[in-house]
């Protein structure tokens, strides 16, 4: 397990595609709001925007995919490796459209957290992201959808939720519009959420007994 002996985050940051949500965490790292710094990007998609963006901001970017390594095992570890290279001590999955291997999921250990655009445990599981949720959430004439941060295990979605933020859903919402609005609240959410680890008023491994993983 990666230990947090102090408040500063060293963070590595897995992305697929624009990196949004990223240049929001770089932001607030080069502002000092959270007290923090995005040490590596890794992204499956040697075009995607989040590499652009980490190289703007001077941040190791990398493309790691079946591309550069076919193994899955091999790309686990050449994943690992980086992570554990650049003092990574908490990895956000933001917008990365791929599974986690076991031996990062091993060595991060309660340090790896993924955004998604529901309610967990609504709308989740292998196949539900994107749009897909939104329109799932939109033909089920929910009243509230929202954000769930939660810790990355073995399954999709399906890791101890740290924290959620809830958005109404309006009757004259589309799945564009819903999704904007979502999209907006989730980018403030990662900071606070980020801000409270920060300042130790969330406790990663407490998340992970209060839910039922030892």
């Amino acid at each position: 397990m990666i230990l947090m002996n102090n408040v500063t985050l060293n963070l590595g940051v897995l992305a697929s595609h624009e990196g949004t949500n990223l240049q929001v965490i770089l932001d607030a790292c080069d502002q000092q709001f959270i007290d923090a710094s995005v040490n590596v990007v890794i992204s499956n998609n040697s075009d995607s925007g989040a590499l652009k963006r980490a190289q703007h901001s001077n941040v190791l970017a990398v493309h790691l995919s079946a591309i550069t390594h076919s193994n899955e095992y091999e790309l686990d570890s050449v994943i690992t490796e980086t992570m554990l290279s650049n003092q990574v001590n908490l990895i956000l999955l933001a917008g990365y459209m791929k599974k986690i291997g076991p031996l990062l999921l091993r060595h991060y250990k309660n340090r790896i957290i993924n955004s998604h655009p529901s309610l967990l445990p609504l709308y989740s599981g292998k196949g539900m992201f994107g749009d897909l949720v939104h329109k799932a959430v939109l033909d089920n004439n929910e009243k509230i959808s929202g954000i769930t941060l939660h810790l990355v295990d073995e399954s999709y979605d399906n890791g101890p939720k740290i924290a959620q933020k809830t958005v109404e859903v309006y009757s004259t919402d589309d799945i564009t519009s819903l999704k904007n609005r979502i999209q907006i609240t989730e980018r403030k959410f990662w900071i606070e959420t980020l801000k409270k680890i920060c300042k130790k008023e969330i406790d990663l491994d407490l998340v992970s007994k209060q839910n039922g993983v030892f």
